[in-house]
């Protein structure tokens, strides 16, 4: 096998590739990147056998074949370089050369049959999504994940793809996320998919604005076409919760604050707050909201008061201050609405106002408080 390319095309291509490559293997062959030269083009692949990552480069071909060769040290090697041609060379021996003007660089490649296959994709369904929504479902649902690997349902994110409607949740138990597109073209597929988190935060990475991102579901996996590179993940095959069944329908109290002075006073107040348990309360009454908390280990305490309209009798609450700071950090509008019922049940969090055919619904569970 024998390309040549630029430098820069070269280190942007395995830039890509790196994220999918594990950290850490039993299988020495992981760490290399995968070279398939053939009359279609230079394409280029990495695995960690959950997530597969194939790019196309461009390249001027001298001799077809195929090559594994160690992705960090090319990458080492080519981000050293100013821009400039780039020769790759490889023998039957798995010798490994590279040629620029100013110098050649050798090292070893390993056994092309030792590199994962591609996987199957069987019963492939088509759908579609748009870059930009995609990026932003993406940046609204994934903080709410679980990180319990003993519940594999919730360490994805759930999409439903219905014909006129996409319905995306995460949760974990303490606070839930629904994000709700009514705009939305199924195409031929409709269904549940549970997708890992981390072919998530993938594409978060690789997706540009304006772009339509095609999407094929098979059994158990689902390969996306970003940009012209393909890249596959197995999907999460259990169960996902009824989400619908915990989310109440009957909360009676509305409060109307500005996200940002709420999350201001939630940071402020939680630093005095018991390290363990990092419990805050909320005492709402029908102008105003006071934020308080006590540590009686550290003999500390904090309270802030911010303006807010109730539609309901007073309640107070209390919630685990990271979980309430991470719901007000992932809402983008100016002013939100809670919705409650009683301390101990869920509350729901909303923009006051919804973007144009979309509903986004936060819940978080509230947590009983110390005497």
């Amino acid at each position: 096998m024998r390309i040549s390319t630029s430098s820069d095309e070269l280190l942007k291509t395995l830039q890509k590739l790196s994220k999918g490559t594990p950290a850490r293997s039993t299988l020495p062959i992981l760490s290399c990147v995968l070279f398939e030269v053939d009359s279609n083009g230079v394409s280029l692949r990495t695995t960690d056998l959950e997530i597969t990552i194939n790019c196309k480069m461009e390249a001027s071909i001298e001799e077809p074949g195929s090559a594994a060769i160690p992705l960090q040290t090319l990458m080492d090697i080519t981000n050293e370089m100013s821009d400039t041609r780039i020769t790759l060379s490889v023998d039957e021996g798995q010798k490994v050369e590279l040629i620029t003007d100013s110098g050649t660089y050798d090292l070893m490649g390993k056994p092309v049959e030792e590199f994962p296959a591609l996987p199957e994709v069987d019963n492939r369904k088509a759908s579609g999504i748009k870059a930009d929504i995609l990026k932003e479902i993406i940046q609204t649902t994934t903080f709410a994940i679980s990180k319990d690997e003993l519940k594999p349902a919730l360490t994805g994110v759930l999409f439903r793809f219905q014909e006129k409607k996409l319905t995306v949740v995460a949760t974990d138990g303490h606070r839930l996320v629904r994000y709700i597109r009514n705009d939305f073209e199924g195409k031929e597929f409709s269904g549940d998919v549970i997708i890992p988190k981390k072919f998530l935060n993938l594409m978060n990475t690789m997706l540009v604005a304006n772009e339509n991102i095609q999407i094929w579901m098979g059994d158990n996996n689902l390969t996306a076409n970003i940009g012209g590179d393909i890249i596959f993940t197995r999907t999460i095959d259990e169960r996902f919760p009824d989400f619908e069944s915990v989310i109440p329908t009957d909360n009676d109290k509305e409060i109307l604050v500005e996200r940002s002075k709420l999350l201001s006073a939630v940071k402020r107040v939680s630093i005095f707050s018991n390290r363990s348990t990092q419990q805050i309360a909320l005492e709402i009454s029908t102008e105003k909201t006071i934020v308080r908390t006590e540590d009686p280990e550290k003999a500390s305490k904090a309270k802030e008061e911010i303006d807010t309209k109730l539609n309901g009798d007073d309640i107070t609450v209390g919630y685990n201050a990271a979980y309430l700071k991470e719901v007000l950090m992932h809402l983008k509008s100016q002013n939100i609405v809670l919705h409650l019922k009683t301390a101990i049940s869920a509350g729901l969090i909303y923009p006051d106002t919804q973007e144009p055919n979309c509903e986004v619904t936060m819940l978080l569970m509230p947590i009983r408080l110390n005497d």
